[in-house]
């Protein structure tokens, strides 16, 4: 029995949206102090990546005490 060929390859997308925003990185990099920085910027662009990142930092602050 064979597979179906796949009609969409996870690996390539991540691959393409690296590029991009390494591309984008390239251009805008006097504005940031380092690749992170700059990638930090574009995820509090995104209200969901801010959400996420509170809830973390609640579960990480509910851990410790």
């Amino acid at each position: 029995m064979t597979k179906p060929a796949k009609k969409f390859d996870c690996v390539e997308m991540k691959h393409r949206a690296q590029r991009k925003l390494r591309t984008e990185y390239e251009s805008r990099k006097d504005e940031f102090s380092s690749y992170f920085a700059f990638l930090e910027a574009k995820a509090n662009q995104s209200k969901w990546q801010r959400e996420f990142w509170a809830k973390v930092r609640a579960a990480e602050a509910a851990t410790r005490s």
